[in-house]
């Protein structure tokens, strides 16, 4: 599971060892690491093992997580770790710095994953792979413009993996939550607070892990997919308005908080 220390990546990985399944976890922060893995490890009695890895750093991280993987027989790959924006803003006031990390975050951590411990699973004809994508992909949303896209790419990208792999066993899911109270979506009072529409992370992950082998395309959520499929079938214009109206909200309260 990669981005497993926080948020949707640590209730997934607790979701599965209540399961039996032994983990693997892969984020940056040691400490953070070593922490959850122990945690993991004695309450629901598992084997559990981290790697520590950046994944902003483009190619950098892979030929470890590789050596690290070799010889380890992985059945379920979660590609969860994402990036954010600290809050909605205009394509160009975006730094470049952020516009590389979404890249080498949200999109290229899921291909070189994927290509890392895909043949394993080939060869062995059975395996599942989740990729964490978002409902920001439902359609073209403003003003988080490339992190829908990047989510949007995760999304195609799971479906026609799926095709491609189904007959070898492989079972390809994409995720395409909407709101999540978690750390992510601080920036927003409404939507950082446990609610009706926003579950926490533990209550999003019981629900998301039992569709694992059932849907290859899901928000893993019963009510968020009363809004995926409401939201399918707005015309553009008005999710689009939608999303720039709650966007600029979110964004001036984000600013008001910097300035306090």
């Amino acid at each position: 599971i990669t981005g497993g220390t926080d948020g949707i990546g640590k209730a997934y990985a607790e979701e599965l060892a209540k399961r039996g399944v032994n983990i693997i976890l892969i984020s940056r922060n040691k400490e953070k690491l070593e922490a959850v893995s122990r945690s993991i490890s004695e309450t629901y009695k598992v084997e559990t093992d981290f790697i520590v890895a950046d994944f902003s750093n483009g190619r950098e991280p892979y030929p470890a997580i590789k050596e690290a993987l070799k010889d380890r027989e992985i059945g379920i790959l979660v590609n969860n770790v994402g990036m954010f924006y600290p809050y909605p803003d205009y394509f160009t006031n975006l730094s470049e710095d952020m516009l590389w990390d979404m890249i080498n975050i949200n999109i290229a951590s899921a291909n070189m994953m994927m290509h890392i411990v895909l043949p394993g699973m080939v060869e062995k004809k059975k395996g599942a792979i989740v990729n964490v994508s978002s409902a920001s992909c439902c359609q073209p949303t403003p003003m988080l413009t490339i992190y829908g896209a990047s989510k949007t790419y995760l999304d195609y990208f799971s479906r026609a993996l799926h095709y491609e792999y189904a007959s070898k066993g492989i079972f390809v899911q994409s995720l395409t939550p909407f709101v999540i109270a978690t750390k992510m979506v601080a920036c927003s009072s409404i939507a950082s607070k446990r609610s009706f529409f926003f579950p926490s992370a533990e209550e999003y992950a019981s629900h998301a892990v039992s569709t694992l082998g059932l849907s290859t395309r899901t928000t893993g959520y019963w009510k968020h997919a009363i809004k995926f499929t409401l939201g399918e079938r707005l015309p553009e214009w008005i999710w689009a308005w939608f999303a720039m109206y709650f966007c600029r909200i979110v964004r001036k309260e984000a600013l008001t908080c910097k300035v306090k």
